[in-house]
Formats: C-alpha cells, structure tokens, sequence
C-alpha cells in the first residue's frame, strides 16, 4: 500500500490497462487496488501479470468506499455507459481517448461532471511527452518566432492485423479508423501548441487488404484562429512512426519516437529525436535536444 495516494479501480483488462497499471505502480501519488472485466481470463491474467486483485462483477469495484476514481480501458462505444455507471457511483472517471465513438455521447460524458459532481478526464497523455513539452516551451519563449505551420504523423500497421471478432473492425466502434485512435493524439497536441483551432476538413480512404468496415488512411488540414495551417496524416498499413514538426519564421522543430515502445513510456527517450534548426542557413547546423 502506498502512503497518502489516491486509491483507484480499472474497467477493462486488456493491453492498454496492464501499460497504465504498470506506469501507476511507479507513481506515489495514485494507487490502483481491483481491476474488473467481463472476462475471467483477463481477471486472472491481469491479478497474475500486475498482482493487482480482480472483482468478479463491477459494483463490487463501485461500492468499494476506498475507492475515489476508476479508470476506463473499454471500447469506444462502452466509454458512455461505463462512464455513467462510475459517476452514478460518486467516482472520479478517467477515460481513455477518444471520450467516446460519437458527439452526442461525448457531450453526455461532459454532462456527468454537473449531473454527478464528479470530474471527468480524457487521457490525451501525448501532450505531457516530454518532446512535445520542450516544443510549447520553445514557442512560447519566442526561439522559433511566429509559427505559421504545423504537422503530424501518428501511424502504425494495426489495420493490416484486425479481425473482426475485434471492435476496431467496425464503423461504429472505430469511427474513422486510424483518425479516432491514433490522430486524435495528435489533434490534442497540435492545439496544445498551436491554439484555437477555427477550421477542419478532412478526407479518408481504405486500402487494407483484411477488408475490414473502417477506413485505414485519414488525412485532416486544420486553420487556426491566428491564420496558421497544420496537417495531421494517420496511416493504419504502416510500420510506426509518432512525429510533430513546427514551423517559425525564426526557425523549426521536429520531434519523432518510435512506435514500437510505446507500450513502454519510461523508454521512449531511447528511441526518440528532437531537434531545432534556426534560421536559413541552419539545415547545417541542427541542434539535438
């Protein structure tokens, strides 16, 4: 048991939760003691691999006293009614991105915080990077002058492998494919560095050969409220690549990671680059941070 942390469940036992239990146990701040999934073999996996204990059910989770927030790791679609259920429950609720598969219910889980009294957090967790931190600094104390343009790049190869006995294979699961699950990271960065955003269009194909309902390809241009431009792509058939690149007047800045550790955030420095380049005569003189 950890000192003075905050105690707190989580609903959905699969991948993403065992890297967020995992990333908890180092922090002293928060605590997560039960964990709940309609599966039995995801119970007993996840108390054997995090030695964390499961519920057989979720109200035992909800009616546990010491319990103060719980955290989602559910399909889009699920994000609502589980939401709902924690809030009624007088749990904080944290929920992976994207809040949710559609407006209307994203809009709903907004709602629960003045119904409920409760908070309501979406894990847009890409801002917090520490290459996309040194960034915003960057911008704010001037080193790149007036930015005029952004872009970036979430991909991986993950329609090349979905089946459809698994939601992301579906339209309304996965709206939009790789734009709801990988570029809505870089949506919520892009507005951390850049501002208000005023304009959005964006188009979207389908190439992979699994055949799968949701498109594979998204491609979005976005027009801030200071006349700026920026471009996020998401491809679903490649190898990985998460990346940001700003544009000053005074010079640029490009980040990158690689996607295969991203299941291991207290390594992905190991595989990332960050770097400035000032003025015109600077693709010469590059300097790594």
């Amino acid at each position: 048991m950890k000192s003075g942390s905050a105690k707190v469940g989580i609903i959905g036992l699969g991948r993403w939760a065992r890297v967020l239990t995992r990333a908890a146990s180092k922090s002293p701040k928060i605590e997560i003691v039960a964990g709940y999934s309609r599966s039995e073999e995801k119970r007993q996996a996840f108390e054997q691999e995090m030695g964390i204990p499961s519920v057989p059910d979720a109200q035992a989770l909800l009616s546990n006293p010491d319990i103060k927030g719980v955290i989602l790791t559910v399909p889009n679609e699920q994000h609502l009614p589980v939401a709902e259920m924690v809030a009624k429950a007088g749990k904080q609720v944290y929920t992976e991105k994207p809040i949710a598969n559609t407006l209307e219910s994203a809009l709903e889980i907004e709602a629960l915080e003045s119904r409920h009294g409760i908070q309501v957090m979406v894990g847009h967790s890409a801002r917090l990077l520490k290459g996309t931190r040194l960034m915003k600094e960057a911008i704010d104390n001037d080193e790149l002058g007036a930015i005029v343009f952004m872009e970036a790049n979430f991909s991986n190869e993950r329609a090349l492998e979905i089946t459809p006995d698994t939601w992301r294979w579906y339209k309304d699961k996965a709206p939009g494919g790789p734009l709801s699950q990988l570029a809505i990271h870089q949506f919520d960065s892009l507005h951390y560095l850049g501002g208000a955003i005023t304009e959005v269009s964006s188009i979207a194909s389908k190439l992979s050969p699994v055949g799968a309902e949701v498109d594979d390809q998204s491609m979005t241009l976005l027009r801030y409220a200071d006349g700026k431009i920026a471009y996020v792509g998401a491809s679903w058939t490649s190898p990985g690549i998460y990346s940001i690149r700003v544009f000053g007047q005074k010079g640029l800045m490009h980040y990158e990671l690689d996607f295969s550790a991203w299941d291991t955030p207290d390594r992905l420095h190991e595989t990332s680059l960050l770097y400035i380049q000032r003025g015109k005569d600077g693709y010469g003189k590059r300097e790594v941070l």
